[in-house]
């Protein structure tokens, strides 16, 4: 991305496997969080989960902090890069993971054979794990949940090409989403962590669908009547709608972390991982389904006020499966931050 790339074909090759890249590396860091969060109270999960996101909505600041005024000054292709030497880091601090060697087959089997094999194991331990109740139905939600329509990208394009937001200015509204994701996992860490899952989706949903709405006054213009700039207001409503949406997503990761069954739990954690992001996929097609019926483009934007709307109240329509979430767990004093002191 930083040299030869030039056509969108071969951006696509060099995105594509930058993702597969992190997604090993990923994988396995979710692994040593679940072994540490599986069989645990709502709370110690919640605990966990907060810390290693903490973290990543930290780091998404100090990269946002340099992001938009690094392209503006030097361009594309110095910020890729730059970034390029980041996963190095990775590197360097896999060795401080103490971890103890597990026996593999022996050396004298083949290794396409043994392949196989193991993956066909491996494929039927995790189909038996997924068609559990207990980790299917909460799946199935969760997918439901992520795979409402999204007006991402017509309002991406409408505060670009309409309101000519500038890439230093983006830059500006990533840091602000950075800390507020911060934000929301803070909020979720010192006040809902112990409230039931169902209430958590049912209250965030509902907020988060009345504040959604926001972004409507944006698109007709009406914050101006009210004496707040674009710019002001669009920051505020990133702000806004971030925490919340980081507070309510917290819930999945603890869900799925807590239903991984033991010796499964980087793949069926990886597997529930990609249902959640499938479902945001099928979410985004819907949402460009709907984009294109509304006659929204990158230039025409007269109907986006409605595919907003449109796009907010479905977010509603999951609400009446939150039967399908494991019932309420009430948390222990004892087992309260358990993990923050151990290690």
């Amino acid at each position: 991305m930083a040299t030869f790339v030039d056509s969108k074909y071969s951006a696509a090759f060099s995105i594509l496997i930058g993702s597969l890249s992190v997604a090993f590396s990923d994988v396995v860091v979710d692994s040593m969080v679940v072994e540490r969060a599986r069989g645990e109270s709502q709370s110690m999960s919640g605990s966990l989960q907060s810390l290693c996101w903490g973290s990543s909505a930290f780091g998404g600041i100090v990269s946002a902090y340099f992001s938009g005024s690094l392209v503006e000054a030097y361009g594309v292709r110095f910020v890729f890069g730059a970034t390029s030497l980041l996963p190095l880091i990775t590197s360097a601090v896999s060795v401080l993971v103490k971890e103890q060697p597990v026996r593999g087959p022996a050396r004298g089997v083949s290794l396409g054979n043994g392949f196989i094999e193991s993956s066909k194991n491996n494929f039927t331990q995790l189909w038996g794990a997924v068609k559990q109740p207990s980790v299917l139905l909460p799946t199935l939600f969760i997918f439901l949940w992520q795979a409402t329509p999204q007006s991402d990208s017509a309002m991406f394009f409408f505060t670009t090409n309409k309101l000519g937001f500038t890439p230093e200015f983006l830059g500006r509204v990533k840091l602000v989403t950075s800390v507020a994701s911060l934000i929301g996992v803070g909020l979720y860490n010192g006040f809902l962590k112990k409230v039931p899952l169902r209430k958590i989706f049912l209250v965030m949903t509902l907020i988060g669908t009345a504040l959604g709405m926001t972004q409507v006054l944006l698109v007709t213009g009406l914050n101006r009547q009210f004496g707040i700039s674009d710019e002001w207001f669009a920051i505020g409503d990133s702000l806004i709608i971030t925490v919340l949406g980081q507070a309510s997503f917290m819930p999945v990761l603890v869900l799925a972390a807590r239903i991984c069954p033991q010796g499964m739990e980087a793949t069926l954690f990886a597997t529930l991982m990609s249902i959640s992001n499938g479902g945001s996929v099928l979410g985004g097609l819907i949402g460009a389904g709907l984009t294109q019926v509304f006659g929204v483009t990158k230039d025409r934007f007269d109907n986006l006020a409605f595919l907003i709307i449109l796009c907010n109240l479905s977010s509603l329509l999951p609400l009446p499966l939150l039967g399908l979430l494991p019932g309420d767990e009430p948390d222990t004093k004892d087992n309260t931050d358990i993990e923050m002191k151990s290690n």
